[in-house]
């Protein structure tokens, strides 16, 4: 389990970490989102004590992380950094060399870990060779190879396709299965909604939300309706606090300012029966974000 407690880290006169907080159970997934520059980074090199910070704790099981500890992380940098002319088997082996790992126990494992994540290419190729994507695979195999207990990952989507990204996201849930803490920064809100237990986000290194993803969506309350009915916009546009954001055949995408407006909105749509969608709902997380996000220049 990893734990952090009141952490600070100032640059000057800047406060790039304001009194963090989080907790992660083993088995559990963490994200940490926020706009550049809101203290995501800086965050994970405090953790893996990268960096002093100038008060609070960071513990791992318990106690403060020890050079043991450093063996069963698994760290995958925002700056991506592999060395061009080795081979990837060279590669991984040098790697997991460094988190204690000998050549007996990760060489028979190479394969295998290429082909889970598409990797294409031979062992025996230079990573120079590879496509910038399939560098990627190789230092996010680098990070896991050696099975680590806490994954740090920082925006490990970034630059990744569709395909890959999903790839990426199955073996962010493996580890999760395996019992791994795993805490990743992204700005796809989308990744983040599909696989985090909970989230946390930061705004100029302050925490302003902090839950499970579901929790955090309902805190804003069902202001989003998806309806497909028999109305008009004439009709709809007769309730205060309903907003039409989007109209197509009956279809209507609709903001209110409350959600009890929505049994309004129930009741003059149903009130010749059956209709085909109702749908009410918490705003997006993507939504959310760019709500949080903006706050700071109101």
């Amino acid at each position: 389990m990893l734990e952090v407690h009141e952490l600070v880290k100032t640059f000057g006169t800047l406060t790039a970490v304001d009194r963090l907080s989080l907790q992660i159970q083993d088995g559990q997934i963490l994200g940490l989102i926020g706009q550049n520059g809101a203290g995501k980074t800086t965050t994970f090199r405090l953790i893996l004590d990268f960096l002093n910070q100038d008060s609070g704790t960071v513990k791992w099981n318990g106690h403060e992380l020890t050079d043991k500890d450093y063996n069963t992380i698994g760290y995958l940098p925002e700056e991506r950094g592999l060395y061009p002319k080795l081979s990837i088997q060279d590669q991984l082996l040098y790697f997991a060399a460094l988190r204690g790992k000998s050549k007996k126990e990760i060489e028979p494992k190479i394969d295998a870990w290429m082909e889970k994540f598409q990797v294409k290419g031979k062992k025996t190729d230079k990573v120079k060779s590879l496509s910038k994507g399939n560098q990627q695979k190789v230092q996010l195999i680098a990070t896991l190879i050696h099975e680590p207990k806490l994954v740090i990952l920082d925006e490990p989507f970034s630059g990744l396709d569709p395909v890959n990204a999903e790839l990426l996201k199955n073996g962010i849930l493996e580890l999760k299965e395996q019992g791994s803490c795993v805490i990743f920064s992204s700005h796809n809100m989308e990744n983040v909604e599909q696989i985090c237990d909970h989230l946390i986000m930061l705004r100029n290194g302050q925490t302003v939300l902090n839950g499970s993803v579901q929790e955090i969506r309902e805190s804003f309350g069902r202001t989003k309706l998806f309806l497909e009915a028999p109305v008009t916009r004439t009709e709809l546009e007769t309730i205060p606090g309903l907003h039409i954001v989007k109209e197509d055949n009956h279809r209507f995408e609709l903001t209110l300012d409350h959600p009890e407006i929505g049994k309004e909105v129930f009741a003059l749509a149903t009130k010749q029966g059956y209709i085909p969608m109702f749908n009410q709902q918490p705003p997006t997380l993507e939504e959310i974000f760019k709500r949080k996000a903006g706050e700071q220049h109101e």
